[in-house]
């Protein structure tokens, strides 16, 4: 079996989804890749969660072209190779339905940093794509929703905003691994809702400035990050 280690980390990171409530019957999928291999695992397409074995992930190659699995890949699959081929420091993406993100896609609205919570996580606004054109829907609709999430990070780093709104659709996310990308969708989740109670409360609330923004993103992941454990190594 193929890339054991990894199919087993993307089969946990897409359990996570439903643990964490992120998930309604088939609606999500997780990926992780080996840049060494140039492999992607992915979930299958339609398959319940609970179903679901390290066995069951289907391997492609970056052209979409499925090295080991019965099972056909992800309908996303196409939306992920684009991000793999775009942000080449993620190794993991996240995609689901939740209700709060998705309320925010829908909506066609990025979620403004209202709180440190945000700014613990995303450098930023979690921005949201343009509508895809009535083309770019009925031809390469799950490419063409790839490049619209990379044109939407045109002049931001993936790596400090890990995740997007899809417009009218849901959100994906990413990180350094598939259990990092899962992690980022159940944050994502949080502040979409946080924010949602936050804009009821007080429609006119504001983003939190941005030296309480800078101070909160960096000192999690900035070069001299002092929160959490220095790793041993």
């Amino acid at each position: 079996m193929l890339l054991k280690h990894l199919r087993e980390q993307v089969w946990h990171a897409n359990l996570e989804l439903v643990r964490r409530g992120l998930v309604l019957f088939t609606f999500g999928n997780t990926s992780g890749i080996s840049r060494e291999d140039g492999l992607i695992v992915i979930k299958p397409s339609g398959v319940p969660y609970e179903d679901l074995r390290p066995e069951t992930m289907v391997v492609t190659k970056l052209d979409g072209s499925v090295v080991e699995g019965s099972l056909r890949a992800s309908s996303d699959l196409p939306t992920h190779l684009v991000l793999y081929k775009a942000f080449e420091n993620i190794g993991g993406i996240a995609h689901t339905h939740s209700e709060f993100a998705a309320s925010w896609a829908q909506a066609g609205r990025a979620i403004p940093c209202l709180g440190t919570t945000h700014a613990d996580y995303f450098h930023g606004s979690v921005p949201v794509t343009e509508t895809l054109s009535p083309d770019e829907i009925s031809s390469g609709y799950e490419t063409n929703t790839g490049h619209a999430i990379v044109r939407a990070f045109k002049q931001l780093d993936p790596m400090a905003i890990p995740g997007v709104l899809v417009r009218h659709h849901a959100s994906f996310t990413w990180g350094v691994d598939p259990s990092a990308a899962a992690h980022n969708s159940v944050i994502l989740e949080s502040i979409a809702r946080m924010a949602y109670y936050t804009m009821m409360l007080t429609p006119q609330a504001g983003p939190i400035h941005s030296s309480l923004h800078n101070k909160h993103f960096l000192r999690k992941h900035g070069a001299t990050r002092y929160y959490g454990q220095e790793k041993k190594t």
